[in-house]
């Protein structure tokens, strides 16, 4: 069992539960999770499910936005059933075999963050309220159409950023639509917007990492 104090390094950590996780029989939704956490590193160590319908995941910061959205598209296949997701980004400094027992700045901001969702279903926290202020609003915004996703546009959406070099010809073909479906689709969903936060993040992430 690895258990030590490590070189003391930026990192972010995800804290995320499902809502209505009774809604929904974790026969439709587990699996899936486990394979979209399972592309960013292994369980226990970098990821890793709790409660039955709880988990954490350790994502570089540049990251973290982009993991949440394919979560949060993951999640959003599945009728009545959606997903609270909280980003801490810090110092983690000290690491375990499992994510859960490691500790660190970045494990802090993520469990206040948790706590902190009232309204909104997803959220950042760092040290510097300069960055967290205007992209927690721009998160507010972007959840007017986020957490209104239909399954079609979740799935569109999570097989978009699961292949960044897909045109839409190709999305198209894997997903079995014509090109003018997947286009409409897109747009339905709020994709050129989303991408558009997604870089300001990893432009913005940089100032304070």
């Amino acid at each position: 069992m690895i258990d030590r104090l490590v070189h003391i390094y930026m990192t972010s950590i995800i804290t995320g539960d499902i809502i209505n996780s009774k809604e929904s029989s974790p026969k439709n939704w587990l699996e899936p999770l486990k394979l979209v956490l399972n592309h960013f590193g292994n369980s226990p160590a970098t990821w890793e499910i709790f409660r039955g319908d709880s988990f954490q995941l350790e994502v570089a910061p540049e990251q973290a936005l982009e993991a949440c959205i394919l979560i949060k598209a993951t999640i959003k296949q599945f009728k009545n059933i959606d997903v609270r997701l909280a980003i801490g980004i810090g110092e983690k400094s000290f690491v375990s075999d499992k994510i859960t027992e490691s500790n660190g700045e970045a494990f802090i901001n993520s469990g206040v963050c948790f706590e902190e969702l009232k309204k909104t279903t997803l959220a950042v926290k760092s040290s510097f309220e300069t960055f967290d202020t205007p992209i927690n609003i721009m998160l507010e915004l972007a959840q007017l159409t986020i957490n209104y996703w239909s399954s079609t546009s979740a799935l569109l959406i999570k097989t978009t950023l699961e292949h960044p070099d897909f045109n839409q010809s190709e999305l198209a073909k894997t997903l079995g639509k014509t090109q003018g479906n997947i286009s409409q689709g897109l747009k339905r969903a709020g994709f050129d917007e989303l991408f558009k936060l997604l870089n300001y993040y990893k432009t913005q992430i940089q100032t304070i990492c």
